[in-house]
């Protein structure tokens, strides 16, 4: 028994990495990997999956673009700056993954992620993982399956006519009484090194890993942002359930809850509108029991007068910070006895920055300057004055009820855990 045990512990642990492939010359969508998808960049849906799941050794981007570069590493990601070579709008992914591969010797499991794929959730990785690490497979693909009859465009005689690809038109079946077939969804690829140096992504011992519907989310083109904005929004991973804590909201009244203009005549006072959407943002927040404190600071132009009246509004304490924004927000924390993961902030320009990094959630109206929409963790599509405090406060709003909701539950709809009874994925053998 010894020397079994011994062999046991010097067997060579498995290097598995997480890769996703994000070049700089997207055809379709300009720089679509960290273009902003429900206010997170497109590769950070994925790239949260990957880290949450702790299953990967090292997670990685490969790009050939500094802004993705940069968005990745503020992500948590590893960046391998891929070559000139497999940065041409001809390269295939294998070609990118080859690449990688021989640039890491340790890697022993190549997990290509696609960055396009913003509902994938931990498990879905995990889950899939395990057919490699525990049953041994070669190769696991996601799929989805669908239930599209298909037919074929055929030329006879120099016309084109159709024909079935997939049916007895005769006989159509019901939906019900047909298995449906199944597509990629493209969502990732586990591959061995072996099968990636020999030219394959798909190959050996090869298995399927079947995600439902919701999940299966791609994105090529324009039109399907919004759909994809829709469907992240109710089925993506929003992280673990540190976002659930969020006890405060910091937020400033020029350039957020105002719009920063202030109208003067000769004959009048200064004037700021207020939006009423904004408000009823605070009122409901308050209502979650999320403390909500209105700031300004001396770079403010506030018509006197103004505090006192959106205290009043609002029911909350407005209070002017200083020149050392992030030292007084601290002492604030501190008075409530609160860590920075437990307050949201929402700024609007470059004196935000550092608290917009170190908040655990943070936002930023459309208008605000590049410095602050870069910091942020959230950027609105309103503008300040025009709804950007209220979707912010929805924004906070759901994650608080996504992440309960996935603290009660544990899994993910339509995998199978300990504590759930719905359909497990499906496995399967191709040959």
């Amino acid at each position: 028994m010894a020397p079994a045990k011994k062999r046991k512990r010097n067997e060579k642990r498995q290097h598995i990495a997480a890769l996703i492939l994000a070049r700089g010359g997207s055809k379709g969508i300009r720089l679509k990997n960290i273009k902003m998808l429900a206010g997170v960049p497109l590769i950070g849906w994925v790239l949260r999956a990957a880290l949450d799941s702790k299953q990967f050794n090292s997670v990685w981007v490969s790009t050939d673009h500094d802004e993705i570069e940069k968005v990745a590493t503020t992500w948590g990601a590893q960046v391998h700056r891929r070559s000139p070579e497999v940065s041409k709008d001809s390269t295939c992914s294998l070609d990118a993954i080859q690449e990688f591969a021989k640039n890491h010797k340790e890697v022993d499991v190549v997990c290509n992620i696609q960055a396009t794929s913003p509902c994938l959730h931990p498990s879905h990785l995990k889950e899939a993982l395990e057919l490699i690490t525990k049953q041994g497979f070669e190769s696991v693909f996601s799929v989805v399956r669908r239930h599209h009859f298909r037919w074929q465009e055929v030329n006879i005689g120099g016309f084109e006519v159709t024909k079935p690809l997939n049916l007895d038109p005769r006989k159509r079946p019901r939906r019900q009484d047909w298995a449906g077939e199944l597509c990629e969804n493209g969502s990732f690829y586990f591959t061995t090194r072996r099968l990636i140096e020999e030219g394959q992504i798909q190959g050996g011992k090869c298995a399927y890993y079947e995600m439902l519907p919701e999940y299966s989310v791609d994105i090529d083109v324009d039109i399907d942002w919004p759909v994809a904005e829709q469907r992240v929004l109710r089925f993506g991973y929003f992280g673990q359930d540190k976002l659930e804590v969020v006890r405060l909201l910091l937020c400033k009244i020029s350039g957020c809850l105002t719009d920063g203009c202030f109208p003067i005549s000769a004959s009048g006072p200064e004037m700021v509108t207020v939006n009423e959407k904004d408000i009823n943002g605070i009122r409901m927040l308050k209502q979650e029991e999320v403390d909500v404190i209105l700031i300004s600071s001396n770079e403010d132009l506030l018509p006197k007068g103004l505090a006192e009246k959106l205290s009043n509004m609002t029911d909350c304490q407005v209070i002017k910070l200083e020149k050392d924004i992030q030292g007084e927000v601290k002492a604030i924390m501190d008075s409530r006895k609160l860590d920075w993961k437990e307050v949201a902030y929402m700024g609007n320009d470059v004196q935000d920055v550092e608290c917009l990094n170190l908040a655990g959630l943070s936002a930023v109206p459309t208008d605000a300057p590049v410095v602050a929409l870069n910091a942020a963790k959230y950027s609105c599509h309103s503008a300040a004055g025009k709804g950007a405090v209220r979707e912010f406060a929805d924004h906070i709003l759901l994650l608080k009820k996504k992440a309960k909701a996935q603290m009660e539950q544990n899994c993910i709809p339509g995998q199978m855990h300990s504590n759930c009874t719905e359909i497990p994925p499906v496995v399967e053998i191709l040959n």
